[in-house]
Parts: C-alpha cells; structure tokens; sequence
C-alpha cells in the first residue's frame, strides 16, 4: 500500500521536472517531486548552467579589468583575481536559484519528497531516503525526469582531483597552470574559456576533426579561429589512449584519431568533457517493463509516453538536444497532454547557445543539412564588424548568418557568432516558430544603435540587400 497518493508523480527536480510539475499544478493535478539531491534544479542549477555562467561571468569581468578596459580610457592598475570569493559569487547564485525552486513548489502547493526515486509497479514509486527509510507513493501518471550524467571515458578514472568532470571543474581550489580539456564541445570550451581567462594554459583535444561537431561548419571554423586567438591551443582529430598520474598532475598518451605515432601531454588538470549519457540507474526500468533505445535513452512516443501506460519521460534521460531549455519545453507540453490539453514541442524551434566570448547562438538548420537534405537555400549574413553598437563596445568579432528557403523565402535556421548572441537568437527562434520568412525580420523596425540591427541585416542579406556592408 501507498504513504499517499497523487495524479502525477516526478522522479527527477531539474528543469524538465520541476516544470511540469509547476505546469501540472497549474492545470489542477495534485502533485509530488521525488528528487535525491537536498536542493532542486537538477544538474542545471547545482552543478551545470548556472554556476558556469556564474564564473563564465566572473572570469569575463576579471580578464576585461585586467586587458580589456584601457581601450575605453579606464585605467587599471594591479588587478588581482581572488578565486574564493569568485567561487563564493557562484556559490550563492546557485543557492539562491536554487531556494528559488524551494518557493516556487511550495507556491504552487506541490508535495515534494526527498529520496531516490524507483519504479515499483501499478502506478508506485518507491522512494529511499537518505538514511535507507523506504516509503511508497501512488500516480495516476509517472514522469522519468531523471536527466543526465557524465559520460566516463574508458581508462582515466574521474578522481574530482586530477582527472575531473564538469562538476570538479567549477570547483577547482587554485588555478591550474596547464589544464587539458578533453573533448571540444560546449561544456569543454565553455570551462576551458573560464581558466583561460584566469591564466591556466588550456589544450583542447578533440578527436573530431573540428570543434563545436554538431554546428554549423563555418560556426566551427570560425570558433577555432576565435578561440586560438585568445590562447586556447587545440588537437583536432586526436584520441587520447591512455591517461595516469604523475606526481600532482596527469600525463596522457595521445594519438591521431586515424593511428599513427603517439605522443605525450602533460597538465596539471585534466577536464573530461566528452558528454553526457541518460541517467537510468536504479529507477527499476527493467523490472517495470520501460523499453530503451539502442543509445540508452528511455524510449517514447510523439506523447512522452513510454512502453508502459502511465509513465511517461522528458528531458535528457530522452535523448535529442541534452538542453535545460528543450527539457522545460517538454515538461510544459506533457503537463497540458495529462491536463486533457495539447501540448507540442517544435524541436525545430530549439535554440542552443555556446556562452564563451563572443557567445554561439545557433536554431534549426545548418547548411551541411541543408545541402544534405537537397534544400535549395539562400544566404543572409552581416558581419559584427559592420554594427555601430558592436563597434563602441569594441566586440566586433563574428557575423549572424541566416539560412531561408530559396522558393518561399522561410526562415530554416540560423547562426551567430558575437556579443550577446544568446539573447539575440531569440528573435530568430520566433521567426522560426510562426514560419516567418527572412522578409518579416528585414521589414521589422530595430532599434538604433543596437546589436540586434545585424540581424536584420542578415535577413536583408538574405535576399541581397543589405544596408551597411
């Protein structure tokens, strides 16, 4: 028998979780959250987005004070970095967003459990406690919001001290002279910037033949370029093949990714960073009868539902775009189907953004897939260096570049690479969201001076006509 009982029921309180279960409550679904971790938000807000932005932030201010502001006519002497207290700043972002959850569940009157969440069969969810108590709940529904972990790479053993992930890596005590950032995706440049910044000597090595694989091609290229410029030293198309420690570092044994001679790199620090994998262990999928794809992912249908009536999944432990963002999403629509409503995520509307300096803001299409997909396209792009805004804020590196459908002239992706592109690329998302066509952002008044005046110009571009370049 149940302690209690619920319509709906989530295991999980990241982003995707902890919104649905805020939407559900909203649509008047009696509620509960199981989560494990003492605070909500999930990887995101403990150990992910929010406290990398937070020293991403930190580390941008303290590179610009000590570089970047004499240009303007401020005059800086003895600029000194105490990492305590910018670990202290990232520390109390991520309490207060995380306090901020806390109210946000109690304002909406759901019941939330503290515990490891299991399947237990007919609508149960066993939940065990910290201290091994084991109590029982019921649903109607069930949510697998458990989302994501770190993928492992097979031979080096994360210790948190040497070899360390993601989470090790926000929460290094000094700076390390040489760290060595394996793999060249966002969470590896994004933390690799970040000591950068703050003085480490940072190699990145990829076993790809480019940064930012899932990007835009020119994004990428572009990128590398940026990046190098700044100090960040890249070995594309290389595996790492083995990997010890030596005295208080590490040293790795690489290798060409299609073989040939090895060599050797040592650092201080060694940050894996080659993705993320769902997080499935011990929620009893198997027993319960839950289905998973070849990849590992809880296996769903066009409605989140997977193999077993009444469960359901969102979010990273899914698959797709492994984003906060596109996991919310998810949540907002599962909550509105279980209200009796009609909710739908347009996966082709997902922005995702690289938050390194200039920032990488990217939504639907590349042209890689446009040309693989045979889509005739027209190309709309205006360069940072052309906007007057860019220009006083001495950040003119990067372009927007828009992609538009030849024949109709709609909106089918777009990328950017400059200040503030995070925020900029939202514009473009709704274009894409209602259909609109390049001709809809170029007829729309922008504000002068402003950043976001690029954007229009690349939709001007799209169709040759631009103003200013």
């Amino acid at each position: 028998m149940s302690d209690s009982s619920f319509d709906l029921v989530v295991i999980g309180g990241g982003p995707g979780g902890y919104v649905a279960a805020i939407r559900a409550a909203q649509l008047g679904l009696s509620v509960a959250i199981v989560e494990k971790r003492p605070t909500l938000g999930g990887t995101c807000l403990n150990v992910g987005c929010i406290p990398s932005k937070a020293l991403l932030a930190a580390s941008h201010h303290y590179h610009t004070a000590a570089h970047g502001l004499g240009a303007f006519g401020v005059k800086v002497a003895g600029v000194e970095l105490d990492l305590p207290a910018m670990m202290a700043h990232k520390d109390k972002v991520v309490a207060d967003n995380t306090k901020g959850i806390d109210f946000l569940l109690k304002k909406n009157k759901i019941t939330r459990i503290l515990g490891a969440g299991s399947l237990a069969g007919n609508g149960q969810v066993t939940v065990t406690a910290a201290d091994g108590a084991v109590s029982t709940v019921a649903a109607r529904s069930i949510v697998l919001a458990t989302g994501s972990e770190v993928t492992p790479l097979p031979g080096l053993a994360i210790d948190e001290e040497v070899f360390v992930s993601s989470t090790g890596a926000l929460a290094l005590p000094q700076v390390p002279k040489r760290l060595v950032v394996i793999g060249g995706g966002v969470i590896g440049l994004e933390l690799g910037t970040v000591w950068s910044r703050l003085g480490s000597e940072v190699t990145v090595v990829e076993y790809l033949d480019r940064i930012l694989p899932f990007h835009d091609l020119e994004v990428s290229k572009t990128m590398t370029r940026l990046l190098g410029q700044q100090g960040i030293g890249f070995k594309l198309a290389t595996k790492v093949v083995a990997g010890e420690r030596k005295g208080a570092g590490a040293v790795l044994t690489l290798e060409p990714a299609a073989g040939g001679a090895t060599e050797t790199l040592e650092a201080d620090i060694v940050l894996v960073a080659i993705g993320r994998r769902p997080y499935v262990e011990g929620l009893g999928l198997e027993a319960a009868g839950v289905d998973l794809t070849k990849r590992g992912f809880v296996k769903i249908d066009g409605s989140f539902r997977t193999s077993v009536p009444g469960i359901y999944a969102i979010g990273d432990v899914v698959g797709g775009a492994m984003l906060a963002h596109k996991a919310e999403e998810e949540g907002v629509a599962l909550a509105e189907i279980l209200a009796g409503q009609h909710g739908h995520v347009n996966y082709e509307a997902i922005p995702s953004v690289v938050y390194t300096w200039p920032e990488v803001a990217s939504v639907g299409r590349t042209e890689e897939q446009l040309k693989e997909a045979g889509i005739a396209y027209s190309v709309g792009k205006f360069p940072f260096l052309a906007n007057g805004r860019a220009r006083s804020m001495n950040d003119t590196d990067g372009f927007v570049k828009i992609l538009a459908d030849a024949a109709t002239d709609q909106v089918l992706g777009a990328h950017i690479i400059g200040p503030n592109a995070g925020d900029l690329i939202a514009e473009i998302v709704l274009a894409i969201e209602f259909g609109a066509a390049a001709e809809d952002i170029a007829r729309t008044c922008h504000a002068h001076p402003a950043l976001s005046e690029a954007v229009k110009e690349a939709a001007l571009a799209a169709n040759g006509r631009a103003i200013h370049v």
